[in-house]
């Protein structure tokens, strides 16, 4: 297996922290956040689960830019086997 060297950049990790800090954000836009988060200099890497939450938020209209943001984030550090 090849090893994934792709992070959260700075920019989505600072959306992460906000979105984990903000009250009305929803446990799907959370959930994005930590993922995210935990990536940020580290060899973590995206999970099955997490990228299929990731993809369907990205298909559906419901979800925030910002949100949608934080799930393009995830597929960019996707394990790849």
């Amino acid at each position: 297996m090849t090893k994934n060297t792709k992070q959260t950049s700075g920019r989505v990790a600072k959306l992460a922290a906000e979105t984990l800090q903000d009250s009305g954000a929803s446990k799907v836009a959370k959930s994005l956040a930590a993922s995210a988060l935990a990536q940020r200099g580290s060899a973590k890497q995206t999970g099955a689960a997490m990228e299929d939450l990731a993809a369907k938020v990205l298909k559906s209209e419901k979800y925030a830019d910002d949100t949608k943001e934080l799930g393009v984030s995830e597929f960019l550090c996707v394990r790849r086997s």
